[in-house]
């Protein structure tokens, strides 16, 4: 399993959301590098996201959220959602969303 995991779910609809697309990036003096992509699984989740180790920082999650929505038919608000956090030790860091057409929660995750 990789430092970094996800996992989407739909509370419209009380499933996980299936396809959505992530981008994963580091932070750097040059502004962000990418570390890793995929898209959610049948269970909504992205189990192998980036690395084993990450070096301390500051990370970005893109969602796709907008074309998750188009997919499913759907009008939404946000066309992607982003959550920044800080790794900073070698611990796992899971960040979890929780998301509808017209708002979205995250946290850190176990």
């Amino acid at each position: 399993m990789s430092q970094v995991t996800t996992h989407v779910l739909d509370a419209a609809f009380g499933t996980p959301a299936v396809g959505v697309g992530v981008t994963f990036d580091r932070q750097t003096p040059d502004g962000w590098s990418e570390v890793g992509s995929g898209a959610t699984n049948a269970d909504g989740r992205i189990p192998e996201l980036g690395p084993d180790r990450l070096e301390a920082g500051i990370y970005r999650l893109t969602f796709a959220t907008g074309d998750y929505f188009d997919a499913t038919h759907r009008p939404a608000f946000y066309p992607e959602v982003q959550v920044v956090f800080r790794v900073s030790g070698t611990e796992h860091y899971h960040v979890p969303l929780l998301l509808s057409p017209f708002s979205y929660s995250t946290y850190r995750g176990s």
